[in-house]
């Protein structure tokens, strides 16, 4: 495993402490690692309104966003398990659902870089790295809108 990729499952695992997940009980954390090293976090978060829930890439994303920062994401680091007693358990590894692909695909097209994707279970050794076009390939972007958007 990469520093980079040790880094950001450490920082999505202690993120998905803070999961909001009453009805999966299933809490996921993300670390967006941005060009100057900085690390944006985000846990899902779960509403009584099934559609309205958040996951943890789309809250991280966002984040980076907010911050004026969508076209600075380099890589990103993602975990999730079953909770329970409060903990965030199992060794599956989790990848980023369809959603959050293209969610992270709008900061790849804007940032103009291929994202790499860390993805871990909520405990465990086993990661596995891919780029964002190996998960999403072929995929749907400002680019193909024909207009010019910034980050």
């Amino acid at each position: 495993m990469t520093d980079e990729a040790t880094r950001l499952i450490a920082l999505a695992r202690e993120a998905a402490r803070h999961a909001h997940a009453p009805y999966s009980n299933f809490g996921v954390g993300a670390a967006v690692l941005l060009t100057d090293g900085t690390v944006v976090t985000g846990a899902n978060f779960e509403n009584a309104s099934y559609g309205l829930s958040l996951c943890a890439e789309t809250v991280a994303i966002a984040s980076a966003s907010a911050q004026g920062r969508l076209s600075d994401v380099v890589a990103i680091g993602v975990i999730g398990g079953v909770i329970r007693d409060g903990a965030v358990t199992g060794s599956d590894v989790v990848r980023p659902c369809g959603r959050c692909r293209q969610v992270i695909n709008e900061a790849a097209q804007i940032g103009g870089r291929d994202v790499r994707v860390h993805c871990a279970g909520a405990q465990g050794d086993a990661v596995n790295s891919y780029t964002l076009s190996q998960l999403l390939p072929d995929a749907f972007g400002p680019a193909d809108l024909g207009i010019g958007v910034k980050g």
